[in-house]
C-alpha cells in the first residue's frame, strides 16, 4: 500500500524522518502509475533591491552603500522554477514516501535522482546537461535537506544567515552583511524549512508559538519567529560555527588580540578565576568562551546550561544540559534557572552558562561564590561596568528582594574578570577590555582594567588602525591565584611585554 501525498507546499517542504540504523542499503522507493502532468504553477515575483540603511552617517565618515547581491550559484529563472513545480509534484505522486523516509540520505538521494532523471525524459523537458544536474540537486536539497538554505550552509566563510521572509536572504561575511541572489519559492516553502529544523530538535513554531530557538545539527544557532509576529513572513536567523574550531591562537592570527593578552586570558582561564563576558549582538562572546574553555585541564567535570545548545567543549568529562519550553498545554518549561540550581546537585567544578539573561544571574554567582571557581558566562552589555550594572538588574528583576548593597558584595565577590568584545564599525571583532573586579569601595563595585584596545586612527579603505596595550598594572589581584598554579611568572612576563 502507497502513502498518500504529502500535506505541504509542492517545492519540497516536507520533513523525513532519519533512517533507523541498520536500514538496508538496498532499499528501493516503491513507484506507482505516475499522474499526467499538471498545469505548471506561476513562479513567485523576483525579490526587490535591498534597500539602503537608515539612518545618517557619523561624521567624518560615508555611509555604506548597499552592495550588489552575491551570487551564489547560478541565477534560476522564472521559467526554471516553474518546470522545477512540475516535476517536484509529479515526483511526490510517483514515490512512495514511507520507504523514503526509511533510507538513508545518500541512498534516498539516489533514488529521487533516478526517478526526477526519468520523470524529466518522459515530459521531454528540454534542459541541458548542466540544468538537469542543477534541477536534481536543487530538488534533493528540498526533499532531503533544507532547500534554498544548503549552499549557504556549506560554505565556511559565512558567520549569519538572515531570512526575512521568501525573497530576501542576507549573510555576513567577513563582518559585512550581503544579499544574496537566493530566494524560496514563497512562504509556505520557507515556513516548512523552519519546521523542519526546529522539529529535528523537539521543537515547534506556528501561530500558537511564533518564537523558537532551535539548533543544527552542527551546533550553529536558530532563531525563528513566524507570522503574525513577522509581517512579511517567516524570519529565520541562523548563527554558523565554522567546521574547525576556532582556537585562541586563531584570534590572534585575526587581529582580535596580540599574543601578550591571549597569554593574560589563557592565565585566566587555566587559573580558574570566575568569567563575565560581556558584548553586543555578533561581537564575538560564544567564539571568546569557546576558546577559553580550551584551558580548562580535563580532569575537571564541566556543566554547560544554554538556550541553544552550541558550545563546544573538547574536554572528556562534559555535560551539557538544555532548556525546554513549555509544551501545547503550556507546562513542561525547564527554565535556564532551573538547570543552574539543578547543576549545583550534579557535583560540578565548573559551570559555564552560555547566555546569562535573567534570574538564573543569581544562581550563578551563588554557585561561583561557593566553591565553583572557573565557572564562565556571557550577557549582552557594551562595556565591563554595564555588565556588572546588568547582572545587579536581573538579579532585582528576579523577584530577590535584598539591598542594593548586598547584591553588589555579592556580584564583587564571585566575578574576578570581565572580558569585553566588540564587533567595531569596519566589522571586525576586537576584545576591547580585559577587565578585574577589586571589590567593594562604599556601595560601589570597584573595577581595573589590565588590557585596552586602543584605536588610532582608520586607513584610506575605512579600517580601523588600533593596538592592544596593557595598563601598566604590575600584579593584578588574581596574581596570588595566578602563583598558586604555578602560573604567576608567565602573567608578569605578559604584562610587561604589552605595557605601551
Amino acid at each position: 500500500m502507497f502513502g498518500k501525498r504529502p500535506p505541504g507546499s509542492p517545492d519540497g517542504s516536507r520533513s523525513f524522518g532519519a533512517a533507523p540504523s541498520g536500514a538496508p542499503a538496498s532499499a528501493s522507493v516503491a513507484v506507482r502509475e505516475r499522474p499526467k502532468p499538471a498545469a505548471p504553477k506561476p513562479a513567485a515575483p523576483a525579490s526587490a533591491p535591498a534597500p539602503r540603511p537608515a539612518g545618517e552617517a557619523k561624521p567624518g565618515h560615508a555611509r555604506r552603500k548597499a552592495t550588489e547581491p552575491e551570487r551564489v550559484g547560478a541565477e534560476r529563472s522564472a521559467e526554471y522554477y516553474a518546470v522545477k513545480t512540475t516535476i517536484f509534484n509529479a515526483l511526490i505522486d510517483t514515490i512512495d514516501l514511507g520507504q523514503l523516509s526509511r533510507l538513508d540520505n545518500e541512498t534516498a538521494a539516489a533514488e529521487i535522482r533516478d526517478i526526477v532523471t526519468e520523470i524529466i525524459s518522459i515530459k521531454n523537458v528540454a534542459m541541458s546537461i548542466a540544468e538537469q544536474e542543477q534541477l536534481l540537486q536543487d530538488i534533493c536539497n528540498d526533499v532531503l535537506g533544507y532547500g534554498p538554505l544548503e549552499p549557504l550552509l556549506a560554505r565556511d566563510d559565512i558567520a549569519d544567515i538572515m531570512v526575512n521572509g521568501a525573497g530576501h536572504v542576507f549573510i555576513e561575511v567577513n563582518g559585512r552583511v550581503k544579499k544574496t541572489n537566493i530566494r524560496f519559492r514563497d512562504n509556505g516553502q520557507l515556513m516548512n524549512i523552519c519546521q523542519r529544523i526546529v522539529s529535528q530538535v523537539g521543537r515547534r513554531v506556528d501561530e500558537s508559538s511564533p518564537i523558537c530557538d532551535a539548533r543544527l545539527a552542527d551546533g550553529s544557532r536558530v532563531n525563528v519567529i513566524a507570522p503574525p509576529l513577522a509581517l512579511d513572513g517567516p524570519t529565520l536567523t541562523i548563527r554558523k560555527f565554522k567546521k574547525d574550531k576556532l582556537k585562541l591562537s586563531n584570534l590572534v592570527d585575526f587581529g582580535s588580540i596580540s599574543p601578550e593578552g591571549a597569554r593574560i586570558l589563557e592565565i585566566i582561564g587555566a587559573g580558574r578565576a570566575n568569567v563575565l563576558i560581556s558584548g553586543g549582538t555578533g561581537s564575538g562572546k560564544t567564539t571568546l568562551l569557546n576558546c577559553l574553555t580550551g584551558f580548562i585541564g580535563e580532569d575537571e567535570r564541566i556543566i554547560t546550561c544554554e538556550d541553544a545548545a552550541e558550545l563546544q567543549l573538547q574536554q572528556p568529562h562534559v555535560v551539557r544540559l538544555e532548556t525546554r519550553p513549555p509544551n501545547l498545554e503550556g507546562s513542561g518549561q525547564v527554565t535556564m534557572r532551573d538547570l543552574v540550581k539543578n547543576c549545583l546537585r550534579m557535583r560540578p567544578e565548573r559551570i559555564i552558562v552560555g547566555e546569562v539573561r535573567g534570574p538564573e544571574a543569581f544562581d550563578l554567582l551563588q554557585a561561583m561564590n561557593t566553591g565553583h571557581d572557573g565557572s564562565m558566562g556571557t550577557l549582552h552589555a557594551n562595556s565591563p561596568r554595564e555588565g556588572l550594572s546588568r547582572l545587579e538588574s536581573m538579579i532585582t528583576m528576579g523577584g530577590y528582594n535584598l539591598p542594593t548593597k548586598t547584591i553588589r558584595e555579592m556580584i564583587s565577590g564571585s566575578i574576578d574578570v570581565v572580558i569585553q568584545a566588540a564587533r567595531l564599525r569596519d566589522g571586525t571583532r576586537k576584545i576591547t577590555h580585559i577587565t578585574e573586579v577589586l571589590g567593594m569601595e562604599g556601595d560601589v563595585v570597584i573595577t581595573q582594567d589590565l588590557f585596552l584596545y586602543e584605536i588610532t586612527g582608520e586607513d584610506a579603505d575605512g579600517n580601523i588602525l588600533g593596538r592592544h596595550v596593557s595598563t601598566g598594572i604590575a600584579r593584578p589581584k588574581f596574581w596570588d591565584r595566578a602563583r598558586y598554579f604555578g602560573l604567576d611568572q608567565a602573567l608578569a612576563e605578559a604584562l610587561d611585554a604589552s605595557e605601551a
